[in-house]
């Protein structure tokens, strides 16, 4: 594989392990009917393929879209060691142009993928509602929100102004390309029945192994790329907090606490009179 692939495939591991709690809520409450086919949109490394496809036992099955072949062919490695590998396709596709026949599936989802953090979600929903069957679902799901730096709020809010990782997909966008606009675009779209819900994924000390690398990993993605736009006494504090082989990394204090949001907008097929 090529090495961006390599790192794109490792980092999308360090953050299943992070986001796995507030996922596997919404996936429960989503309530897929056993047996049912579903489409996972932009489904990376395969894992909640696997959640989804264990929600829908005995009979169920979901098909992973994802537009790299070497990520593809990473998930398909990973989930052929399970037992449920029998219940899980992948394909190989653009979510702008599905390669599947109308009606194909009972429900499609998508997470920190489709619309995210902004797009022209018109088109591509009427893509999704042309696979999905009358009567079907369709729910997009997208980090919202994070408060990870307990006592220094304001750090906080001055690094999401000057260097957050989002600035260059949102500042030249009309508001209603932002991913939290989705539920006027799902009415745009003739979905039915559209609503929206909200998942928290909670932070304690003391961290395990994976949930502290993947909290590193996450400071990184959120402020790391743009850290040199903000003040020297930022940067730095930046750096103190933030680093995991700094003595000061936060998330090593034993009162530490955090949480972060995913929010899930959720629309039907309508159904033929």
């Amino acid at each position: 594989m090529p090495p961006d692939t390599d790192r794109i495939i490792y980092n999308l591991e360090r953050m299943n392990a992070l986001r796995e709690a507030p996922l596997k809520a919404a996936i429960d409450a989503l309530e897929f009917p056993r047996g049912s086919r579903g489409l996972d949109i932009g489904c990376g490394t395969g894992e909640l393929s696997l959640m989804m496809a264990e929600a829908t036992r005995p009979d169920g099955h979901v098909t992973g879209l994802d537009i790299s072949w070497p990520v593809l062919d990473y998930a398909h490695r990973k989930t052929s060691q399970s037992a449920l590998t029998e219940h899980i396709s992948f394909e190989q596709g653009d979510m702008q142009a599905l390669p599947f026949a109308p009606g194909s599936f009972d429900w499609a989802w998508s997470v920190d993928c489709v619309g995210y953090p902004s797009a022209d979600l018109l088109p591509i929903l009427l893509g999704i509602r042309r696979v999905v069957r009358p009567g079907g679902m369709i729910a997009l799901l997208a980090w919202s929100s994070q408060q990870l730096l307990p006592g220094y709020s304001m750090l906080e809010a001055r690094l999401n102004a000057t260097c957050s990782a989002y600035a260059p997909f949102l500042e030249s966008q009309p508001a209603r390309s932002h991913f939290q606009r989705a539920l006027y675009w799902f009415s745009k779209a003739g979905l039915t029945n559209a609503t929206y819900n909200t998942f928290v994924g909670q932070i304690q000390a003391p961290l395990r192994p994976e949930i502290r690398d993947g909290m590193a990993l996450l400071f990184e993605m959120l402020w790391g790329d743009g850290i040199d736009q903000t003040s020297k006494a930022d940067m730095e504090a930046y750096r103190q907090l933030c680093t995991p082989t700094s003595p000061d990394f936060i998330v090593d204090i034993p009162e530490y606490c955090g949480f972060f949001t995913y929010t899930m907008f959720t629309g039907r097929v309508a159904a033929i009179r």
